[in-house]
C-alpha cells in the first residue's frame, strides 16, 4: 500500500471552518451573559458591530497565511513586517494576555460550581475556589499534557450543550417586553453604552486567527484559508448573537447580571431545576478542559520566551521534550496572583475586569500585525489586490485601536502601561544579550 498524497492528510474548507469556530466557542463565553446583561440589551449592536471587525480581522490574518504561512505568526508578522521589537512585544503581550484571560476560563467553572455550591458566590470563597481549580489543572499538566488533551476533546461538545439548548429554550420563551426593558440599564448615553460592550464581547471572538495558525495543514490555502476564517467567524458569530438575544429576551437583565452561571440559571428558569443542573456540568467540564490546555499553552509561551532570550533560563525548563514544569509552576503562582489581586464583589464583575484587559491586550497585538500586512502586501502582484490589502490592514488597525479606546478607563491605563513597557523591556533583553556575548 502507498502513502496516501499529503495532500490527502490536509483538511478541507468545513472542517478548517469548525476549527476556526471551536476555538472561539469555548468556555469563556459562558460568563459573559452576565457581564453585558449589566450594561443591557443594547449591547446587541455591539455584538454585530464586533462581528464585523472580527471577520475584517479575520480576512487580515488570511491574507498574512497567505503571504507568510507559519505557525508563529503572532509574533514573527510585527517582527518581519515592522521591526524586532515588535516581535518581542507580540511575545510579551500574549503571554500577559495569557495571564489574565486564563483566570477567567478558572472564574467560569467556579461559577457553575457556584449553582450546587452558592457560597462559592462570595469573593473570598470564590477567590480560593478559582485558584484551587488553577493549581489542580496545573499539577494535571505536571502529570501529563496526555490527560489534559484528552480531557479538552472529551469536553469540546459537551461544552456546546449550554449554549445551543439555552438559545432554543430562551427564544421560545422570548419576550420583547423583558429585551426592551434591558434596553440601557447604565443609563449613559447609547454610544457610550456600544463602545464600552465592545471589549467584553471581543473576548468570544479571540482565536480568531486560528485559520492562519494552522495554514501549513489546510488544503488549497489560498482559497480555504479566507473561507475558513470568514466562514468560521460567522458561524460563531450567529451562535453568539442568537444566545444574547434568547437570553436578554427571556431573563430581565437585573436577574442575568447578578448570575454567577448564565446559561445554567436559565435553563433551570425555563425548564426546570434538573435541566439547569445538567447544564451546570456541562459548562464546568467544558472549563475544566480548556482551563487545562490554556495553562499548558502559557506554560509553552513562557518557555519559548526564555528560549528565545526574553526571560531568564533559571524560571525555565530547556529541554523541550519533557513536561515545562518550572514554567507551569511560573504559571499557577502568575495566574493565581492574578486571582487574588482582582477580586471583585461577585464574579461576574471579576470576570468583566479580567477579560476587558485580555482583550485589550489582544487587540493591541492583532494591530501590530495587522499593520505588518501593509508591508506583506507588496508581494502581491496585482496592483487592484495589493491596495485593498492594505486598506483591510489599516481597517483592521483602526479597529483594534478603537476597542482599546472605548473600553472601560479603568481597564485602559494597566493595558497601555504593559504595551509602553515592552520598549524598554526589550532594550534590557538586547543589553543583557550583548553582556553574555562579551563575557
Amino acid at each position: 500500500m502507498t502513502d496516501p498524497a499529503p495532500d490527502a492528510r490536509r483538511i478541507g474548507p468545513l472542517l478548517a471552518t469548525l476549527l476556526v469556530a471551536g476555538n472561539m466557542i469555548g468556555s469563556g463565553v459562558f460568563l459573559l451573559p452576565a457581564t453585558l446583561a449589566a450594561i443591557g440589551s443594547s449591547t446587541i449592536i455591539g455584538w454585530v458591530i464586533a462581528s464585523a471587525g472580527a471577520m475584517l480581522l479575520a480576512g487580515v490574518f488570511a491574507l498574512l497565511a497567505i503571504l507568510k504561512p507559519t505557525p508563529d505568526g503572532l509574533v514573527e508578522y510585527p517582527a518581519q513586517g515592522l521591526h524586532p521589537v515588535f516581535g518581542f512585544a507580540n511575545w510579551l503581550l500574549y503571554w500577559l494576555a495569557n495571564w489574565v484571560g486564563v483566570p477567567a476560563v478558572a472564574l467560569a467553572i467556579t461559577g457553575y460550581l457556584s449553582f450546587f455550591i452558592p457560597a462559592l458566590k462570595e469573593p473570598l470563597a470564590g477567590v480560593w475556589a478559582t485558584i484551587g481549580f488553577i493549581w489542580l489543572m496545573t499539577l494535571a499538566n505536571v502529570i501529563g499534557a496526555r490527560t489534559v488533551a484528552r480531557l479538552g476533546g472529551m469536553t469540546l461538545l459537551i461544552g456546546l450543550a449550554p449554549i445551543v439548548v439555552a438559545t432554543v429554550l430562551g427564544l421560545v420563551a422570548f419576550d420583547a417586553d423583558t429585551f426592551a426593558a434591558g434596553w440601557n440599564v447604565t443609563g449613559r448615553p447609547l454610544p457610550q453604552t456600544v463602545g464600552a460592550s465592545l471589549a467584553p464581547i471581543f473576548w468570544a471572538f479571540l482565536g480568531l486567527e486560528s485559520a492562519s495558525m494552522a495554514a501549513a495543514v489546510v488544503r488549497d490555502p489560498e482559497r480555504n484559508i479566507p473561507r475558513a476564517a470568514l466562514g468560521g467567524v460567522g458561524l460563531a458569530a450567529v451562535i453568539y448573537i442568537a444566545a444574547s438575544v434568547a437570553l436578554m429576551g427571556a431573563i430581565p437583565a437585573a436577574t442575568l447580571a447578578q448570575s454567577a452561571a448564565p446559561f445554567a440559571d436559565a435553563i433551570a428558569t425555563l425548564a426546570g431545576p434538573t435541566a439547569g443542573a445538567i447544564i451546570a456540568v456541562c459548562a464546568m467540564l467544558k472549563a475544566a478542559g480548556t482551563l487545562g490546555g490554556w495553562i499548558l499553552v502559557t506554560a509553552e509561551v513562557a518557555r519559548s520566551g526564555a528560549a528565545a532570550g526574553f526571560l531568564p533560563r533559571v524560571l525555565s525548563s530547556s529541554d523541550p521534550a519533557r513536561a515545562p514544569v518550572r514554567d507551569l509552576i511560573l504559571t499557577g503562582v502568575l495566574l493565581s496572583v492574578v486571582i487574588a489581586s482582582s477580586m471583585s464583589p461577585t464574579l461576574g464583575k471579576q470576570f468583566a475586569v479580567l477579560i476587558n484587559i485580555s482583550v485589550n491586550l489582544s487587540m493591541a497585538m492583532y494591530a501590530l500585525c495587522a499593520l505588518s500586512l501593509i508591508r506583506f502586501a507588496s508581494g502581491i502582484a496585482d496592483p487592484g489586490k495589493r491596495l485593498a490589502a492594505r486598506v483591510m490592514a489599516l481597517g483592521g488597525a483602526g479597529f483594534s485601536v478603537w476597542v482599546v479606546a472605548a473600553s472601560d478607563p479603568a481597564m485602559l491605563a494597566p493595558s497601555l502601561w504593559a504595551f509602553a513597557a515592552t520598549v524598554p523591556l526589550y532594550g534590557l533583553v538586547l543589553l543583557a544579550r550583548r553582556m553574555k556575548g562579551a563575557v
